[in-house]
């Protein structure tokens, strides 16, 4: 367990999924309970969101700060969803429970996304999670010299590279474009470059989190599943497969590029995630966030009696130990 270990140099590399980044919090609240203490943090989209609410919360107050920050920003996003017209009625809620993939809107968008682009969708550039990170951004904690270094991963449209935002630089706009998924959203333009979703050049980056000096430990916390059992046949499930396949290429990449010092401790998400619906992703409904939070910090507590087991048997001495000759 964390809370048995020496104080070391530890980095946190969160992945972006949307509302599965309730499970990547799940499991960092009880990480945090145990006495995980981070010095630099890595993320994109929904790990982006996260990983900025830890940063500011462990400024204002340690690690009960930042589980605090964590989860008001999930509260704060399910408010929001509550007046969605992607929200499951009574009805619908009893038919198909938390899965929204049924929901006329729900379709109707996924047809509407395959004929038209996000600038004739939504020429505005309306997000429905700007008032929400606006609300709950901090600059000053951010900046704060107790903050844990952070890291915000966004693409670059022209060249495909990744552009990494650091604390005093993180803005609204920064975290949106890190959450920018293209055939959703129009490309949020900062400092005159064009910004899409960080997961494409690295879920998240872990360049950054090396200098000036590699981190002991690097513990990854992934938000979508590395194995999908079965065959994609929707369009859809086509697209959402390419995407998390071409998210986890750039992180393979960037691990197998890692000192060999660095101990890399990753926390899975196929068991929770992998038999989930694309629609998932959209889906902030209380219910199902608390779910998938509770799914993550069950995640670390199976780990933890697995580990006590596996100690155990180790130490424990033999009852009958064999007779020497």
């Amino acid at each position: 367990m964390w809370i048995m270990r020496r104080r070391k140099r530890v980095a946190l590399a969160l992945q972006g999924g949307g509302a599965h980044g309730a499970f990547t919090s799940g499991v960092l609240d009880r990480l945090l309970e145990t006495g995980l203490t981070p010095d630099r943090v890595s993320g994109v989209s929904s790990g982006a969101l996260v990983g900025t609410m830890l940063v500011q919360g462990w400024a204002a107050g340690g690690a009960p700060g930042a589980r605090e920050a964590i989860g008001r920003l999930w509260e704060r996003v399910a408010e929001a969803h509550a007046v969605s017209s992607l929200r499951n009625g009574p009805v619908q809620r009893w038919l198909w429970g938390s899965d929204i993939s049924s929901n006329p809107l729900w379709q109707g968008m996924e047809t509407a996304l395959r004929l038209f682009a996000p600038e004739q969708l939504n020429p505005l550039g309306h997000n429905p999670l700007r008032p929400v990170i606006a609300d709950l951004l901090d600059p000053d904690l951010l900046a704060s010299p107790s903050a844990p270094r952070l890291v915000v991963g966004t693409t670059d449209v022209e060249t495909g590279r990744a552009i990494v935002f650091r604390n005093e630089a993180i803005t609204v706009d920064v975290l949106l474009a890190s959450a920018c998924l293209p055939f959703v959203f129009p490309a949020v333009e900062i400092d005159g470059r064009l910004l899409w979703d960080g997961g494409y050049s690295g879920n998240p980056p872990l360049g950054p989190l090396l200098h000036p000096d590699p981190p002991e430990e690097l513990v990854l916390i992934r938000a979508q599943p590395r194995r999908r059992p079965g065959r994609p046949t929707t369009q859809a499930e086509i697209f959402n497969r390419l995407n998390e396949i071409a998210f986890q290429g750039v992180l393979e990449a960037e691990l197998a590029a890692l000192p060999r010092s660095v101990q890399v401790t990753s926390y899975d998400a196929d068991a929770e995630l992998a038999n989930l619906p694309i629609s998932s992703k959209l889906n902030a409904e209380e219910s199902f966030l608390r779910a998938l939070f509770a799914a993550g910090r069950e995640t670390i507590r199976r780990r933890e009696l697995s580990a006590e087991n596996l100690g155990s048997r180790v130490t424990n001495p033999v009852a009958d130990p064999p007779q020497s000759r």
